[in-house]
């Protein structure tokens, strides 16, 4: 199954930085894009500087019947 990778950092901090192929949803813009994150299917991975955001976001889809992982920090992500 292909992994999907969110990084939940801020647009500075994933242009700073981040693991090849993903996608950048800012923590703050989680909440509005749940219905286009709920779409990509299954094998989501979330990431961020140290998995404290992650660990958030995955709380707030795991509420809302998304099916995801935290990853931690985004330089443990491969």
């Amino acid at each position: 199954m292909k992994k999907i990778v969110i990084d939940v950092r801020s647009q500075d901090e994933f242009m700073g930085g981040h693991v090849a192929g993903s996608i950048n949803i800012p923590l703050n813009e989680i909440p509005e894009k749940v219905n286009s994150i709920k779409a990509m299917g299954e094998g989501i991975v979330l990431c961020c500087a140290s998995g404290n955001r992650s660990g958030q976001a995955q709380r707030f889809l795991m509420a809302h019947g998304i099916d995801c992982v935290n990853g931690g920090s985004w330089l443990d992500v491969q």
